[in-house]
Parts: C-alpha cells; sequence; structure tokens
C-alpha cells in the first residue's frame, strides 16, 4: 500500500491529480485491479495520499525536537512543513473542487499539523529563541500563503526567503528586545 501512495504522490506532483490510474500503478509495479482494490474511487486515493503527507509532516515536529535545540528544530521542522506544502500542490485541483470527499481535510491538517506546531513553538518560547505569542495555526497558514509553487511542483527560492524573513520576524522580541 505504501507503494502505490508513494506513487500517487509522485505522479500527482508531476502530472495533477487527473493523472491515468495506470501511470500510478506501473510507477509502483502494480497491477491498475491491485490499486483499485485499494482504492475504488480517484478520490480514496487523493485523500489516501493527503494524509500520509500530513501525518509523515506532524511526525516530522517529534523527530526534530529530539534532535535539535528547539529554535532550530522549529526551523527545520518549518522547512519539512515546506516541503509539504509544495507536495500538496499537486493535489490543490482536487481539492479545491468542491467534492464532498475532500471536506474533511482542512481540518485534518490542521488536527494534526497545528499540535506538531504548537509543540515546537512552545519549545523554542521557552528557550527564549522565538516570541511567546505566535499561535501555531497562524504560523502554519502564513508559512503556506508565503510558499508560491515554481512550476515544477517544487517552491520558488522567493518562497523561501519569506519564510525566512517570517522566522526571523517570530524571533524578533524573544527576549523582551530584538
Amino acid at each position: 500500500m505504501h507503494a502505490l501512495l508513494d506513487a500517487a504522490m509522485e505522479v500527482f506532483a508531476t502530472s495533477g491529480v487527473d493523472a491515468p490510474i495506470r501511470e500510478i500503478a506501473e510507477k509502483a509495479e502494480v497491477g491498475v485491479g491491485t490499486l483499485y482494490r485499494h482504492f475504488p474511487q480517484r478520490s480514496d486515493l487523493i485523500v489516501a495520499v493527503f494524509r500520509k503527507e500530513v501525518d509523515a509532516c506532524a511526525a516530522a515536529a517529534s523527530i526534530m525536537a529530539e534532535q535539535y535545540e528547539p529554535g532550530e528544530a522549529l526551523e527545520r521542522w518549518l522547512d519539512r512543513f515546506i516541503e509539504f506544502v509544495a507536495a500538496k500542490r499537486g493535489l490543490s485541483a482536487a481539492l479545491h473542487s468542491g467534492d464532498p470527499a475532500y471536506d474533511p481535510l482542512p481540518a485534518y491538517l490542521m488536527e494534526h499539523l497545528a499540535p506538531a506546531a504548537s509543540r515546537l513553538l512552545q519549545a523554542a518560547a521557552t528557550a527564549g529563541v522565538v516570541r511567546s505569542d505566535v499561535e501555531a495555526p497562524d504560523l502554519l497558514m502564513a508559512v503556506a500563503h508565503l510558499c508560491s509553487p515554481d512550476g515544477k511542483g517544487g517552491i520558488t527560492e522567493a518562497s523561501r526567503r519569506m519564510v525566512s524573513l517570517l522566522i526571523d520576524g517570530i524571533r524578533y522580541d524573544a527576549r523582551g528586545q530584538p
């Protein structure tokens, strides 16, 4: 099943969510029937890919928190979140299609990523490296809005610079001084 989801994500990122199912099956090295057995509707596959990406991004927060100092953990996780935003661009056509199958996904994203970001923000605020008044949902939305696609499924260098400026902004006055 992981091979199907990974293949679907790659194909969606390059060819969009309307890419032929056969292309996904070939990339996963399975038959089309196997794909349909696991995901009877295209929307089932898209939802599964989205949730897998959200879960992986959320899990990365704990890993970053264990491996790095609070400020660096937050910054590295935001870089990971940027990669998630880039990956989500391939899914955006479906997510904004009005299909009710996708209605729960924005809430799923916030339910999983906001707590992950909040834990990292709290640790960084406690360490005195970011302001304590930054709310995780606000930060996630700001980063997502700053990330413009580069036309190849990635994020532009300008977007990365804007996110760096945002991170500098939440560091401002973290200890009561600039």
